[in-house]
């Protein structure tokens, strides 16, 4: 069909419309401009609220960031991400954004009891979902593997994170959960570190050293 559809027009119209495809520009850029800052908010927010600087009672602090900036955020650089080619980057992405935007979902959903949850069982519901993304974030930390070594201590202290988070819910410690609050600032440094290489690239300059991957 598209061969008798050409062989119907004129040569002129054929070069015009070839020259109308080609003036369209191609999507370009770094998804990661968009994708690291949109995580590294919702890190620092939600590592306050685990050491401490909001009251128990006010979890929900974060809620704003996580989901008006990073869950959104984080969609608009995955499907960049993909419209430019990255898949690995865009599976990233879009994994991170279904994160925090169930995490948000989760805490609306306790505290305003839309998922008709007793609440005797609020402290599984949240175990269920902690260990739910420690399989995936697991997942993700051994592909990374064959990344510069940043990607993969990034999300090894994600993972462990989320080991203290569930520890520190499932005991019910402060305690615990505040060193998971520390890890979690920690985790953020190194999403600050990989957005400044990459910014440096955008800009003109050249990537920091990421280190070489562990496995080759």
């Amino acid at each position: 069909m598209t061969t008798i559809d050409a062989d119907s027009q004129s040569a002129p119209e054929v070069r015009a419309q070839h020259a109308a495809e080609a003036a369209v520009p191609a999507v370009t850029g770094d998804p990661s401009l968009i994708g690291l800052p949109s995580f590294i908010v919702g890190s620092v927010a939600l590592g306050l609220v685990l050491v401490g600087y909001v009251s128990a009672a006010s979890v929900g602090a974060s809620l704003a960031i996580l989901v008006a900036a990073t869950g959104l955020g984080l969609v608009i650089a995955a499907v960049w991400a993909a419209a430019v080619g990255q898949s690995a980057v865009a599976g990233v992405f879009g994994i991170f954004a279904g994160f925090w935007l169930s995490y948000a979902m989760l805490v609306l959903g306790l505290t305003h009891d839309w998922f008709a949850i007793p609440a005797a069982d609020a402290l599984d519901t949240q175990g269920l979902f902690l260990i739910s993304w420690l399989v995936v974030i697991g997942m993700l930390t051994l592909a990374t593997l064959r990344l510069p070594v940043a990607y993969t201590v990034l999300f090894a202290l994600i993972e462990a994170a989320l080991v203290l988070v569930l520890i520190g819910t499932l005991q019910e410690s402060s305690d615990v959960l505040r060193v998971a609050g520390v890890v979690v600032f920690v985790f953020a440094a190194v999403g600050v570190y990989l957005f400044f290489s990459s910014a440096s690239q955008a800009t003109g300059g050249k990537a920091l050293p990421l280190g070489p991957p562990l496995v080759h």
